[in-house]
């Protein structure tokens, strides 16, 4: 016989699973932005564009995704912000 304390957590578990899966659903463009942004920045360090890759430009890119490196990447040809050394291969 099922007791009203086994239908209540199993309620409660549903519940539980229920927001977890909204959470998920939530935060999966947000990760998938953060990453786009983090690879485009590796990229345009690796293309020679003078990007200094430190914890501000990477958290820039995290939070602003794809658009927050493209100000990093702005930022940095302006030499306003961003801007990393770039030595001479000769």
């Amino acid at each position: 016989m099922v007791t009203t304390t086994e239908i209540g957590l199993l309620i409660l578990a549903l519940a539980l699973l229920f927001g977890a899966y909204r959470i998920v659903n939530t935060i999966k463009p947000l990760i998938i932005n953060a990453i786009v942004g983090v690879i485009v920045l590796i990229v345009a360090n690796v293309a020679g564009l003078g990007v200094a890759i430190s914890a501000v430009a990477v958290l820039v890119c995290a939070v602003g995704g794809l658009p927050g490196a493209v100000l990093v990447i702005l930022l940095s040809v302006l030499d306003i912000a961003f801007a990393g050394t770039v030595a001479p291969l000769a």
